[in-house]
């Protein structure tokens, strides 16, 4: 079972920055893809972008292409999600996940452990 740890929520205001950092642990942390997730209040899960076990691709949702990036250090089993130029619609709780691949994904059903998610807000 992989646990994975969340941190860098907050309450910013709008243009500001955010990164948000997982860590993970557990007997089989390593070979996954990471993804990060959000869920606005009233809304369903949505995908927010994936980076491979390599670290050498990633894919972004439209909605934050541009704005977010996602890295990875993988000595420290860490993902990090940078949002910059933060918008009110980005509000959500982030959720990190771990897949069962090492190659991009964008699939839920590829993600079988979450963090217990992080709340971002962002005022106008």
């Amino acid at each position: 079972q992989v646990q994975l740890v969340e941190s860098g929520g907050g309450l910013v205001q709008a243009g500001d920055s955010l990164r948000l950092s997982c860590t993970a642990s557990g007997p089989t942390v390593r070979s996954r893809a990471m993804g990060w997730f959000r869920q606005a209040p009233g809304k369903e899960r949505e995908f927010v972008g994936t980076i491979s076990w390599t670290g050498d691709n990633t894919l972004y949702a439209d909605s934050v292409k541009g704005r977010f990036t996602i890295s990875r250090n993988n000595a420290k089993n860490t993902v990090y999600l940078q949002m910059n130029s933060l918008k009110p619609e980005d509000t959500a709780v982030y959720y990190c996940a771990a897949a069962i691949v090492a190659m991009i994904t964008a699939s839920p059903s590829h993600f079988r452990s979450w963090g217990q998610g992080t709340q971002v807000t962002v005022s106008s």
